[in-house]
Formats: C-alpha cells, sequence, structure tokens
C-alpha cells in the first residue's frame, strides 16, 4: 500500500498538517516525511539546517518554545509514540494572533505539523515517545524564549486526563520560568 503526501494548509495561515509518503508491504514501511522539491510545489519553503530528536517519558510537557530573533520553523513529527502537539500564532499583525491548534501527532498516524516562523510550539507526551524537529534556522541559545503552557491568555486545553491528571505533569525547571502572555506582549513580543 502507498500514500503519497498529503498537505492540509491550517486555520493559522503558513501552518500545516502533512501525512508523508508511506509505503508499506510484507517487509513493513518505507517513511519519506521530508522532500524540498514536494514541499516547495505545496507553497512551503524549508530548507532543512539542523535535525533534532527528543526521547520523552509519558507526562512531559515541552511548551511553548519560540526564538524572540532568527526564528526557527520546523516540521514536527513524533516517530514513536504520541503527542499531543500545539502551535500558537505570535504574529501581532495576523488576524489568528494568539489562537492555538492542537493534534495528535504518533508514530501510528505518522503525521507531521509544519510549523511556521512567529509561532509558539509545544507538546504534551501522552507516551513514551520519540519525537524529531527537522528545522530550517540553527538553534539559537541567545534568543530561546517561551510562554507557559498553562497561560490564562492562551488557554490552551490540554488533555491532561491523558496523563492521569495534571498532577503527573513532569516539567522542567526552565519551562516553569517562562513568562505569561501578558509579559510577552509588554516585552515588544520578542
Amino acid at each position: 500500500m502507498i500514500h503519497e503526501f498529503s498537505f492540509e494548509a491550517l486555520r493559522l495561515q503558513g501552518a500545516y498538517l502533512i501525512r508523508p509518503f508511506c509505503a508499506t508491504d510484507n517487509r513493513g514501511t518505507f517513511i519519506k516525511d521530508y522532500s524540498r522539491s514536494i514541499f516547495e510545489s505545496n507553497d512551503i519553503k524549508h530548507d532543512l539546517t539542523e535535525v533534532f530528536y527528543t526521547i520523552s517519558h509519558k507526562g512531559v510537557i515541552r511548551a511553548l518554545h519560540f526564538q524572540s530573533n532568527n526564528h526557527q520553523p520546523k516540521l514536527v513529527r513524533c516517530v514513536r509514540g504520541k503527542i499531543f502537539d500545539v502551535i500558537v500564532d505570535l504574529r501581532p499583525e495576523s488576524p489568528t494572533f494568539k489562537q492555538w491548534l492542537g493534534f495528535y501527532l504518533s508514530g501510528t498516524n505518522m503525521n507531521e505539523l509544519y510549523v511556521p516562523r512567529h509561532f509558539a510550539h509545544g507538546y504534551l507526551v501522552l507516551e513514551e515517545s520519540i519525537v524529531s524537529y527537522k528545522c530550517s534556522a540553527d538553534f539559537d541559545a541567545k534568543n530561546d524564549s517561551g510562554i507557559k503552557f498553562d497561560d490564562a491568555d492562551i488557554n490552551i486545553q490540554w488533555p491532561f486526563d491523558e496523563i492521569d491528571g495534571i498532577g503527573n505533569l513532569i516539567i522542567s525547571e526552565k519551562d516553569l520560568k517562562l513568562q505569561t502572555f501578558q509579559e510577552y506582549l509588554f516585552s515588544g513580543c520578542k
């Protein structure tokens, strides 16, 4: 069985939910999750610069991250396991500014999410997972920033029931100290 690439433009302009090329036979599965020419023919310019992988336990939250300069567009796919992946539009001039969308990405559904420039990104790990980030700009630790995962202004509806409650959340010290959305606004949206 063969599934060709499919691209679903999302209501947050510039973001896409993508089904990669997948061929399955009696040996198993072959997946191609990036092709510069296929992406460009679907109006996505993504020049691959760096690739990262995270290996995370159930209950880990990695959110909501962005770079204040040298914005880092990324293609995110859960290679193994299952996550609830969230993007937030941080473009002040956008009609969808401050709006968020969430998607289940898993090793089973093989979907990937294209996160454009000027978006915050994060995810909640619902089962032991490996997540791939294919970035089109280098990671810039000096400009690494974020907004708290539980910010009341953005009001993301995380599926904490799928990790048996918020009490099972695993979060880094760094993410506990992220700014609120209001602090982000007062900083000049940087």
